[in-house]
């Protein structure tokens, strides 16, 4: 794929070629992927976060005793 161009749904497509709508959209797909690759990023730290954060915790019950169930 050339650098002026597009490929949608397996068919390229000369970016200048298209109308101001259609450069719209495209600008549209890109502006929202690259937010979902940003939040894509956030979700893979916060859950390297929570799994530190439940290691600490299961550190921290190391020793402690376990409340009763119902007795």
């Amino acid at each position: 794929m050339a650098a002026n161009t597009i490929k949608i749904d397996g068919q390229d497509y000369a970016v200048d070629a298209l109308s101001d709508a259609a450069k719209a959209q495209v600008q549209n797909l890109r502006f929202t992927d690259q937010e979902i690759a940003r939040l894509q990023a956030q979700l893979a730290i916060a859950q390297t976060a929570r799994l530190s954060y439940a290691k600490a915790l299961k550190s921290e019950l190391a020793g402690t005793k376990p409340a009763d169930q119902g007795h």
